[in-house]
């Protein structure tokens, strides 16, 4: 608020004080209240764990997919074989997707080692 002359009100300075004194209070009540919930304060979880499971298994799998249609696509330019490589190619690169799910999601167990990992 200001007089005609542009200055501020006398006035403001208070109610800003007031304002100022009644956010702090309001800010301590939250963080006593989430302390007392049991809340943290610097929660990083993701609030819908599912939906980011869900885009990182769709990713797994479109990835296969595109990538092989991509080495499929060049393999026919390069060697003139048009179709043949795209559809061998975006089938394996299908069940590479579907493999890739599988392991995220827990189905297959991931390959850890060599052959000599028995010994």
């Amino acid at each position: 608020m200001s007089d005609r002359d542009g200055r501020p009100d006398q006035s403001s300075d208070a109610e800003d004080a007031e304002l100022c004194k009644r956010l702090r209070e309001l800010d301590k009540r939250i963080g006593e209240r989430r302390i007392d919930l049991g809340e943290d304060e610097r929660d990083d979880a993701p609030r819908s764990p599912g939906v980011a499971v869900a885009l990182r298994l769709s990713a797994d799998f479109v990835a296969g997919v595109v990538v092989g249609g991509a080495l499929g696509w060049g393999f026919d330019k390069l060697f003139d074989t048009s179709p043949w490589g795209l559809v061998v190619l975006i089938l394996l690169g299908f069940a590479a997707g579907l493999l890739n799910v599988m392991r995220t999601a827990g189905i297959v167990r991931p390959r850890t080692g060599g052959p000599d990992e028995g010994r």
